[in-house]
């Protein structure tokens, strides 16, 4: 492939460090691709928040993604920015807040994240009532779904394309539902959504049985990745840390030391980008060779860790692998 200005920029200036470990890594994605592999993008952290749809989705249009693990957050906030971003607030003097300007952001329905504060009372008032009408419409039919399911139910239903604050081609999530894209979501009830959701089963308005919950994922991600790898080589490339990353790593070991299934292969790829450090105890901060002991990765899969900023990092690999 041909390569754009900021690739040819990428070659020339990043050379060392983790700049040459982001090159590295780039080009070992491009490989994975070339040579027919599958990949898996994980999102921890506040990507959607900080608008990484802008190249994600690119990358999902492309055919450069397969399937998806991510929070609940990340799931939620792409469609929160999609319907709500021109009440989006930054705070570029964040370090300097004190308690009570931070409790004036709550009594503003903002919630801050770094430097980024996330309307989520304006955001949810445009979500809230469909996604509900989603749910209990499902209940009613006697029919289960995965939380992502229900959110590309909305996005295809059309009932958010009155509130588009941003261009669709900016919105992962759109770009995913469109694909009908694979998805995990572990912990989701960890999530704003998730919590209004949790709340109406306390109120009796909703079983907790109409979402399929975090032990139906791994058993649907255990039977995508044994029919997947029959084909080809799934790569993981890894945003953060945190459970987005951790659950579906360990679909390997489990199914070739729980299920018993020994020739279940190896991630055929690995990338971390993170700003953890290496520490005692630090499984975000861990070296991919850490992995091979739990049985995730093998001793010659392609491994690079890149320790830097997501929001910056990502766009540039997503950029490389689309020859920008």
């Amino acid at each position: 492939m041909n390569k754009g200005p900021i690739s040819q920029f990428m070659a020339q200036h990043y050379r060392h460090f983790n700049s040459a470990a982001m090159v590295d890594a780039a080009k070992g994605y491009e490989a994975h691709l070339t040579a027919g592999g599958k990949m898996m993008v994980t999102l921890a952290g506040a990507m959607s928040t900080a608008e990484l749809g802008i190249s994600l989705a690119e990358m999902i249009r492309e055919g450069k993604v397969d399937i998806i693990s991510c929070t609940g957050a990340n799931l939620e906030e792409d469609l929160m920015n999609l319907v709500a971003h021109t009440h989006y607030e930054r705070v570029p003097e964040y370090r300097d807040l004190t308690a009570l300007q931070e409790r004036a952001l709550l009594d503003r329905g903002l919630n801050r994240v770094t430097d980024t504060c996330i309307p989520e009372e304006e955001a949810f008032r445009r979500l809230q009532s469909h996604i509900e009408d989603i749910w209990k419409k499902a209940e009613a039919a006697g029919e289960r779904y995965f939380p992502h399911e229900y959110m590309y139910k909305m996005i295809l239903s059309g009932v958010l394309e009155q509130y588009y604050e941003i261009p669709p081609e900016h919105s992962w999530m759109i770009a995913a539902a469109e694909r009908n894209l694979p998805i995990v979501v572990p912990g989701w009830e960890d999530s704003t959504m998730g919590n209004i959701f949790a709340s109406y089963c306390i109120k009796g308005e909703l079983q907790a049985s109409t979402v399929k919950n975090g032990i139906e994922y791994m058993m649907w991600l255990a039977d995508w990745y044994t029919q997947t790898s029959k084909e080809a080589s799934i790569g993981f490339f890894q945003i953060g840390g945190g459970i987005a990353g951790d659950f579906p790593i360990c679909v390997v070991p489990m199914l070739y030391q729980d299920m018993e299934l020994e020739d279940t292969p190896f991630w055929g790829y690995f990338c971390q980008i993170s700003d953890s450090t290496t520490s005692y105890g630090s499984y975000s901060g861990a070296v991919p060779n850490e992995k091979i002991t739990w049985g995730k990765l093998d001793a010659d899969t392609p491994k690079f860790i890149v320790e830097s900023d997501a929001t910056i990092v990502a766009p540039l690999i997503f950029s490389w692998i689309l020859g920008k």
